[in-house]
């Protein structure tokens, strides 16, 4: 598999993108090594997406308020600002879609990265092909979702209107990221059925493949904001040798 460490030529290497005309989706790549940037936004540019570049935390926030992009491609490792944090500030904006880069395999920095927001992560050295699928895959879950059934979702004093992207208990909203909201709506249309971490990953992810702590973080963090007691979870049980089930109170109460 190529890797970004060999430095192809994307005009030369990456297969055609789905032909001319208006761009698939727009791209903010952060990253301070520029050959990791031009590699970046090469490939996702001949995949026909449109591409801006910055090349540390300032620069990409300023350009997040300008124009807001689909989707953000962020290195972990950035000078100054380091790319947790500006997730955390772009976050505050509202959802928006986020693959983090680290240059680190370390399990810790990937499931900070996840506790932040982000929606994936890919470890450099990288396959640029690779990055592609992830941006693909991410951008067509966000887009599935949004275009899906208006119909609100609710139980347990939980109530999800898809159409608006909003998610309140009890009547308070509910700060959840794009992930988040469609890990609940999914455990909200299934009730009361166990789903192992691989069947969560295919239906909510769209992966067919990825690591498994993934799913994991994003149900601590769900539960961190919908449970009255995230420690002694009553709605998102652990299902021990399975997965994780929404059990709603009979009578609709909550929790």
């Amino acid at each position: 598999m190529q890797n970004i460490s060999s430095v192809p030529d994307p005009r030369v290497a990456t297969p055609p993108g789905p032909g001319s005309g208006a761009p698939r989706g727009r791209v903010l790549v952060v990253d301070d090594d520029p050959t990791v940037a031009e590699v970046a936004t090469g490939y996702l540019e001949r995949a026909g997406y449109g591409t801006e570049h910055a090349g540390d935390g300032l620069a990409a926030l300023a350009r997040f308020a300008e124009r807001r992009p689909d989707l953000v491609v962020l290195d972990l490792m950035l000078p100054g600002m380091d790319g947790f944090e500006v997730c955390r500030r772009m976050r505050e904006h509202g959802p928006v879609p986020v693959i983090m880069l680290t240059a680190r395999g370390d399990e810790d920095d990937r499931i900070l990265g996840l506790e932040t927001g982000a929606d994936d992560y890919v470890t450099k050295p990288f396959s640029p092909r690779e990055l592609v699928l992830r941006v693909d895959s991410v951008l067509r879950r966000a887009r599935r979702t949004e275009e899906h059934s208006s119909a609100v979702l609710g139980g347990a004093g939980l109530v999800l209107e898809p159409a608006a992207r909003r998610a309140s208990r009890d009547g308070r909203d509910l700060a959840l990221t794009l992930r988040e909201f469609d890990l609940l709506a999914f455990f909200l249309g299934n009730p009361g059925r166990a789903f192992t971490r691989e069947e969560l990953m295919k239906e909510v992810w769209g992966w067919d493949f990825g690591d498994l702590s993934t799913v994991t973080v994003h149900v601590r963090r769900l539960r961190g904001k919908v449970e009255a007691d995230p420690a002694s979870p009553g709605l998102i049980r652990t299902v021990w040798g399975v997965g994780y089930r929404l059990d709603l109170p009979a009578d609709g109460t909550g929790s």
